[in-house]
């Protein structure tokens, strides 16, 4: 069955095509596994709550926009009843009646792992589209002033500020001179656009929609994560073609389900720590029905996710066995109004066989942010880059510094390869059980060894962290991170220079930073860890042993990279080519949506004596004793290239299987 649905249609419409549905709502109510809704182009301001989804993968529901994006779903409303209150300020009155049971104007975010100081409000002022920035004073919109740490600065003096009278919510706003009844003006109203209220409700297609503008709240793994748009902890959704932007926090949420006695406990009963109450909820989803056949393996691909405050992708424990791929990722959390340990372009825990591949992901506060349990996960043939603060911005604090890709207190096995990493800061590592194959690096590795801790003073705080059944969410066990155990192969590092206020922000942090966060590229910080033969050695050794060998680093596996301008390999590496004396260029170009790689890498590049790469050489991740291999069990040969080309069988270290001796090579459209 298909139904129809048209922004313009009457309001008696029975879904047919001659009679179309006026809202997406309607349609959603009546669809059965098997239909497909198609959506006229226009603008659906309203919830969709999917009351519905299908039984399997052949057999679902889809929900289609006829014309690629224009089907909008909005979650926001436009206001026109502004009356000028003084110099730049208009003022609005709104009745509350407007948002029902939940005003994201009396609604302050909130949650575990959630650092911002201000109040700030699910609820936004979109000014043609843009948002402006929340004060906390009348005065404050009165008078303006620029907000350093926001990465867009000069707008930052566009600024609104909200309070109640009565039963009215009242809405200041500096529009810096444009009259706010001539423009566009929005306010977001509604939590989220498509989104099932109840969990369940699986194989759903999403498909060429535009989706913005929800008052969507900060999802920690230790609460209910809500996004704009999502499957709400069901099976098998896809979401797909579509624009998903201006989320106040998350877009697409992959996340968990309500667990009541389990909800943001750190921050309201106090008690337990964060880390203790996410092991909590981890084993409250496993006898809950947390598994591979009722959960997760959805797709999001080919869809522009921007303009988020908290994530483009959000998930814990229900985006596993999940394929994100094709999408480009960008423009999340430059406001910089919100701050905590959950931002990131995709912020993932349990990233349990999930895929992650061919995403261009740019201006970030990160890119990628795996957190615990990141096995079975692989990262392939992505381009990163400019997911650090740009130059001027004030940085507020380490996790506002940013990378390309940060892994977290995870055991593995966690797969890297075949990227560009060309950040300031390519990645940090707070992990283990990682391997890096055939990568383009041209930032450093921060937090080696570091960040494993919970941050006690006084007493040791070390995270355990589960690990599980190879390809299964049955928890195997749990341990603290080691460090170490890990891989580097077939990598091309690249030295950058290193910019002036990047330096200095170090340099304000004391001493005690640069073992931390530093800039030299290449695998440098792993000095000190030992390599496999010298690692295992010591437990045949009977006269030196010690219940201290359990908790040493773990080894470091290399061979085959090659280090430039500056780049330097551990002091265990081993079949390496280091040149000092060659000066390379790396620049990535970006005009009219193409970004093209300028360099003259391989007019440059050496002989080298490397070999293909695949499980067999990578071995086992140490804790879960698992290999680098597909979902399915199948082994990987890296015999493909970032563009998917096929190497020799000598290939070139990094991510291209031939050399570009034009000096330019696209490698985005």
């Amino acid at each position: 069955m298909i139904y129809y649905v048209a922004a313009n249609a009457p309001a008696d419409g029975c879904g047919s095509k001659d009679h179309p549905f006026r809202t997406i709502s309607e349609a959603a109510l009546v669809a059965l596994p098997g239909d497909e809704v198609l959506v006229s182009p226009g603008i659906y301001r309203e919830y969709v709550n999917p009351l519905r989804g299908g039984t399997d993968e052949g057999n679902r529901i889809t929900y289609r926009s006829q014309e690629a994006l224009g089907a909008v779903i909005t979650g926001a409303e436009p206001v026109k009843n502004w009356v000028l209150y003084e110099g730049n300020v208009w003022k609005a009155r709104i009745p509350n009646s407007l948002f029902g049971d939940y005003n994201p104007y009396t609604t302050v975010i909130a949650g575990d792992w959630y650092h911002a100081l201000d109040p700030v409000h699910t609820g936004e002022v979109y000014l043609n589209g843009k948002p402006l920035y929340e004060a906390f004073s009348l005065e404050a919109v009165v008078n303006p002033t620029v907000y350093k740490s926001s990465w867009d600065p000069d707008f930052t003096v566009y600024k609104w500020f909200t309070r109640q009278d009565g039963d009215f919510t009242e809405i200041f706003a500096n529009f810096q001179g444009a009259d706010p009844n001539r423009e566009n003006v929005e306010i977001n109203v509604r939590r989220n656009c498509f989104y099932p209220d109840k969990t369940g409700v699986g194989y759903i297609t999403l498909s060429g929609f535009s989706v913005k503008q929800a008052a969507t709240t900060w999802a920690p793994p230790t609460a209910y994560q809500e996004g704009m748009v999502g499957p709400h902890w069901s099976k098998g959704w896809i979401i797909e073609d579509c624009e998903i932007a201006h989320s106040k926090c998350s877009g697409i949420s992959l996340g968990k389900y309500l667990q009541p006695n389990n909800e943001n406990k750190w921050t309201t009963k106090l008690y337990k720590n964060g880390t203790q109450t996410e092991r909590d909820a981890i084993c409250q989803a496993q006898y809950e029905g947390w598994s591979k056949e009722t959960i997760g393996s959805h797709i999001v691909r080919r869809c522009d996710i921007h303009d988020c405050g908290q994530t483009g992708i959000v998930g814990h424990l229900g985006g596993v066995f999940s394929i994100i791929e094709d999408n480009h990722i960008h423009h999340i959390n430059n406001k910089q109004d919100l701050a905590g340990a959950e931002i990131g372009g995709i912020k993932m825990h349990a990233a349990i066989d999930v895929v992650i591949r061919r995403n261009r992901f740019h201006h970030c506060t990160r890119g990628l942010w795996l957190d615990w349990q990141a096995q079975g996960t692989r990262v392939t043939q992505n381009l990163f880059y400019d997911n650090v603060p740009p130059e001027g911005t004030e940085i507020v604090d380490s996790l506002a510094l940013g990378e390309d890709i940060f892994v977290e207190v995870s055991h593995g096995p966690t797969l890297i390869d075949n990227n560009l990493l060309l950040s300031d800061c390519a990645c940090r590592l707070s992990t283990q059980g990682l391997a890096f194959v055939h990568n383009l690096i041209a930032g450093s590795f921060t937090r080696v060894g570091q960040g494993s801790e919970n941050g006690g003073k006084r007493f040791p705080t070390p995270r355990y962290t589960p690990y599980h059944v190879p390809h299964r969410t049955e928890v195997a066990g749990f341990m603290t991170i080691l460090h170490g155990d890990a891989r580097f192969y077939n990598n091309i590092f690249v030295q950058q220079k290193v910019r002036a206020d990047l330096e200095a922000y170090i340099d304000q942090r004391g001493s005690a930073a640069l073992n931390d966060f530093h800039f030299i590229c290449g695998t440098k910080p792993y000095d000190g860890y030992p390599t496999a033969e010298v690692y295992f050695a010591r437990f045949h050794d009977a006269q030196n042993q010690s219940r201290d060998l359990f908790y040493d680093h773990l080894p470091v596996y290399t061979g085959g990279n090659l280090y430039l301008n500056g780049a330097l390999p551990c002091d265990s590496e081993t079949g390496f080519q280091l040149d000092t004396k060659t000066s390379i260029s790396l620049s990535l170009q970006e005009e009219d949506g193409v970004c093209t790689l300028k360099t003259n890498l391989y007019d440059h590049l050496p002989e080298m004596e490397t070999q293909l790469i695949n499980t067999a050489t990578l071995g086992e991740a140490f804790e879960p004793e698992q290999k680098f291999e597909d979902p399915d069990g199948s082994p990987i040969l890296f015999s493909k290239d970032y563009f998917g080309a096929v190497r020799e069988f000598a290939p070139l270290p990094g991510p291209f299987a031939k050399k570009c001796e034009e000096g330019a090579i696209v490698v985005s459209r």
